[in-house]
């Protein structure tokens, strides 16, 4: 298993900022095997998101009392959650609107298996797709 890719992944689906595409691409044209590289860097982006999840879930008393400014902020995005479902977490892969969106997956208590079934399969399109295209 490649960890540095594995961790680069890992590390881009929580808050803090990164990119672990490039370092897929680099992979690949190193002539690493693609199936082997998708699968690690979609295992490690869904084990970030699913830390950002956790966040959200278990933080939620936290991030609810934060302040008033915090609350109406999360009110929102739990409107805009509510309007467009779980189904949104299949763009979980978006950079800036990602990681949000499982954090307040999290907050909404939304049900582990279906999270992951979806956050998987959106990770996973995005990796093959890029790697298909290379």
């Amino acid at each position: 298993m490649d960890w540095t890719l594995f961790g680069s992944a890992l590390l881009s689906s929580t808050l803090f900022p990164g990119g672990s595409e490039a370092l897929l691409l680099y992979r690949l044209h190193q002539g690493a095997d693609p199936l082997a590289s998708v699968l690690t860097a979609t295992v490690g982006n869904v084990l970030g998101s699913l830390i950002t999840y956790g966040m959200g879930r278990f933080g939620r008393q936290a991030v609810r009392q934060r302040s008033e400014k915090a609350e109406l902020r999360a009110a929102r995005a739990e409107r805009w959650f509510a309007r467009y479902g779980r189904p949104s977490l299949l763009l979980a892969w978006l950079p800036v609107v990602g990681d949000p969106l499982c954090l307040v997956a999290g907050v909404l208590r939304v049900g582990v298996a279906s999270f992951l079934l979806l956050v998987t399969l959106g990770k996973l399109a995005r990796y093959a797709a890029l790697t298909w295209l290379v």
